[in-house]
């Protein structure tokens, strides 16, 4: 009676462990690509899936986007200028059955590939381009990557450059390139504010030739301004007395103070 029992237990143990590795539960972002006896017969799940224990060798792929953080990866530029490179690459599985099938390590392949084409498109280009174009080696390095990988059923939807690492004595030139560039913009702004006022100088000159009444008036109003303010002496060249008689009673009522005015 006690053997039977035994049995029986050892039978139970037996289905329950068969049972366990009957089944499995696939996630809603993971597919179970399925060999049977080395044989592929395709990708299962989401969800509850049955393997036949023994003979069903499972291999899980998770299909969200994967983060490949490329640190420091070392390039020469074309003008041969040492520097460190960060980067991200963000891939994912689209094909599960590609990438288990075509290539013994998806992750790893994907990311030494990625290092490759990061250091040689951007090894083919000078450091200000590699500055200030980065969003079309990105986008270079991307497709590139891209269509290296699609065989593998690998999509690689982007490549960020988050820094590029310049040794110090580089990053001094750096510097005084840009106060240079910055002082040729200011000069240029000066010599073009410089050019507008001898045009519209210019433009005056012209105004007070054709009228010589006009630039007595404004003579007038120089002298004018001038006796606004305090202990001035006010020069002017006027030979008529009738018409420095005028200037002086100007800038009496205009300062109240008496100035002096020169007679030149």
């Amino acid at each position: 009676m006690l053997n039977i029992i035994y049995a029986l237990l050892a039978l139970l143990i037996i289905v329950i462990i068969i049972t366990y590795y009957s089944f499995k539960v696939v996630r809603e972002y993971e597919r179970a690509v399925i060999f049977r006896l080395g044989r592929l017969i395709g990708a299962k799940g989401p969800g509850l899936i049955f393997l036949i224990p023994g003979i069903d060798r499972p291999t899980v792929v998770d299909l969200r986007t994967i983060t490949y953080d490329a640190r420091l990866i070392k390039i020469i530029t074309k003008d041969n200028i040492r520097c460190d490179v960060d980067s991200f690459v963000y891939y994912r599985v689209v094909d599960p059955i590609k990438a288990i099938n075509e290539v013994e390590d998806y992750v790893h392949a994907t990311q030494m590939l990625a290092k490759t084409v990061l250091r040689d498109v951007l090894g083919h280009a000078e450091l200000d381009d590699l500055l200030t174009k980065t969003v079309e080696f990105t986008k270079n390095i991307q497709e590139e990557i891209d269509e290296l990988t699609n065989p593998w059923g690998i999509k690689v939807s982007s490549v960020a450059i988050s820094d590029v690492l310049l040794p110090e004595e580089m990053q001094r030139a750096i510097a005084k390139q840009a106060e240079a560039e910055r002082e040729k913009r200011a000069r240029i702004i000066i010599a073009d504010g410089e050019y507008i006022a001898a045009e519209k100088m210019a433009q005056a000159a012209e105004v007070y030739s054709k009228s010589p009444i006009t630039l007595k008036l404004r003579e007038l109003q120089t002298l004018t301004d001038i006796a606004r303010e305090k202990n001035l002496v006010v020069v002017t060249s006027t030979t008529d007395l009738r018409e420095l008689g005028n200037i002086v009673a100007m800038a009496r009522a205009t300062t109240g103070k008496g100035e002096q005015v020169k007679k030149k």
